[in-house]
């Protein structure tokens, strides 16, 4: 149809995307091309389509020996000879994954492992990426050959700018990026996220399927327009869709009975039919109404994650096939048995003892923890029965650990707790007075009468703190040492819900922390309004209640302390 279509099939192709006008592109500013792209500017014409996707991606920074279209027209014969390119065998780092035909006529769905194999002879380096077959294929629809798909699939996987990353190509890199992404469910899908650990005893396995929501059963006119955005924005943009899909996925299924005994098998046909319930407009349009962490935050939690497995001993390098394959299914089978996917491996029911909590009230809690440290074991650190009613003690035996967990009972059987991303040790910057730190992640949770879990809230310095906040806030008299907690209008003006301050370069005297400690009380900022207050001697107890949010107290304003535990995590 064009110089485009070679391995089109234009029966299967959305008649919208075949419109002839002379639509051109010369825009060249990043935040107008990001509107355009959003907009679909270029999504009904498949010839300006091609042409964006050639100057998007020819813009790409890339390493200085990047293998090019005369490259594969030199190695192509060598490497497939005679073979029928359906018998090709498929590279080892895609994993088995699903390929993707699209749109493709026979000649497109051949060239997809032909250009494969090809990548495979020139990236000798890559491990693991079962996102590419699906980005081969796309590709193709907008290529005039099979050499131009390649150079683009091959600038894509040679992006060296660290601060633009576009596809996972290690076992190490997709694994973090699935933890990452169950993050980022368990903060911004919080009911979809219930849902999953209701009905599924692998989450992480669930979660670990996001990239193949997008890159394989996404059909044609959903993942080319989350496309067309991705090749202007990054690897951002594909968070937001997974979690699109997954609140859309929760909103339309959520409450009925599964179609088959899988959820992920659920899901899958959810996204593969996601036509008969949502539009590329509205999926895209809910994507973007995520206010999602910065592209800075999300790299830094990454990392985190990244960091975390290598704790482990997970490492990716390059082998022979055969020594990958097992590696391969060794890492898997060390996920299977440490990753969050198993809540129930990491709170045995037979060493796990609390007198506060069950091991299934442990178990929810776990479901709540960032993935990284889901990697761990409760590890009991002090509790009131047996080292008695000491704020030192309890800083004593808390200190060291990173993080930790408090859980509460009342005399009035009120069960309630906090997670404390930071060591306590941290108070000491602060000498004798009252120390602010933390980071977002820092929340406090009920389990007794009725399991709630709050965001996080900043507790600001009390020197800091203006009027507007007083008029907003309900907390209980305390001596001057107690700070007061408020919620910001606007929510970009919170932290990050992982980062410490010192990751913004913000002034002591401005920076906003979670967590508060002294000789003479324990403040803990947790969410939607609530603030947990404990004196030092560990018997009593009050909270703050922001009236502005429609929610129930976290426990009584004010109770007594029947037991406190803390827990640390252990590898």
């Amino acid at each position: 149809m064009d110089e485009y279509g070679r391995f089109v099939d234009w029966d299967k192709m959305d008649v919208s995307a075949q419109s002839q006008d002379t639509k051109e592109l010369t825009c060249t500013d990043f935040h107008e091309l990001k509107q355009l792209a959003r907009q679909g500017y270029w999504a009904k014409n498949h010839s300006l389509r091609a042409k964006v996707y050639h100057k998007l991606i020819s813009n790409i920074p890339c390493r200085t020996v990047t293998p090019d279209a005369n490259v594969y027209r030199d190695i192509v014969v060598k490497i497939v000879g005679k073979r029928n390119s359906s018998s090709l065998p498929l590279p080892e780092f895609v994993d088995n994954s699903l390929i993707p035909t699209y749109c493709l006529n026979a000649e497109g769905i051949g060239a997809i492992r032909k250009i494969l194999l090809c990548i495979t002879n020139q990236f000798p380096d890559i491990s693991f990426c079962p996102a590419l077959p699906s980005v081969v294929a796309l590709l193709l629809h907008y290529s005039k050959d099979e050499a131009e798909c390649f150079e683009q699939v091959c600038r894509i996987l040679a992006c060296n700018d660290p601060s633009k990353r576009l596809i996972d190509q290690t076992f190490l890199a997709f694994e973090s990026s699935c933890m990452t992404f169950g993050d980022l469910v368990n903060k911004y899908c919080q009911a979809a996220h219930k849902l999953m650990v209701a009905v599924s005893e692998d989450v992480l396995e669930v979660y670990s399927d996001w990239q193949r929501w997008l890159f394989g059963e996404l059909p044609m006119a959903y993942i080319t327009r989350v496309f067309d955005v991705f090749l202007v924005e990054g690897y951002k943009v594909l968070y937001r869709v997974a979690l699109a899909l997954l609140k859309f996925f929760h909103k339309v299924r959520g409450g009925q009975p599964m179609e088959s005994d899988s959820i992920q098998q659920d899901i899958r046909a959810f996204v593969r039919d996601i036509a008969k319930s949502v539009s590329p407009e509205r999926l895209l349009e809910k994507a973007f109404a995520i206010r999602l962490f910065s592209r800075k935050e999300i790299q830094l939690l990454q990392m985190a994650n990244e960091k975390a497995l290598q704790q482990k001993g997970i490492t990716v390098k390059q082998k022979s096939p055969v020594i990958q394959n097992l590696l391969n299914y060794c890492f898997l089978m060390f996920c299977l048995v440490f990753l969050r996917q198993n809540v129930h491996l990491a709170v045995h029911a037979e060493n796990f003892k609390s007198e506060i909590v069950s091991v299934k009230e442990m178990r929810d809690i776990w479901s709540w923890i960032p993935e990284r440290f889901a990697l761990c074991q409760p590890l009991l650190l002090f509790t009131t029965l047996e080292h008695g009613c000491s704020l030192s003690r309890f800083y004593s035996h808390s200190e060291g650990h990173e993080p930790t967990l408090l859980l509460i009972k009342t005399t009035a059987k009120e069960v309630c707790g906090a997670y404390l991303s930071t060591d306590w040790s941290e108070r000491r910057r602060g000498g004798n007075k009252l120390s602010f730190f933390g980071t977002g992640e820092c929340f406090v949770f009920r389990l007794q009468p009725e399991v709630e879990r709050y965001e996080w809230v900043i507790i600001k310095h009390p020197e800091l703190a203006s009027s507007g906040s007083e008029t907003e806030n309900h907390a209980p008299p305390a001596s001057s040492t107690l700070s007061s907690s408020s919620i910001p209008s606007d929510p970009s003006d919170r932290l990050s819900p992982f980062l410490a301050a010192r990751h913004f370069n913000l002034p002591s005297k401005t920076a906003s922390m979670f967590m508060a400690g002294s000789n003479e009380c324990i403040i803990v900022g947790g969410g939607d309004g609530q603030a947990l207050y404990l004196d030092a001697d560990l018997n009593h107890g009050r909270t703050s209640h922001c009236n502005t949010f429609n929610n129930q107290p976290l426990c009584s304003e004010s109770f007594q302390i029947s037991i406190l535990e803390v827990w640390g995590f252990r590898d």
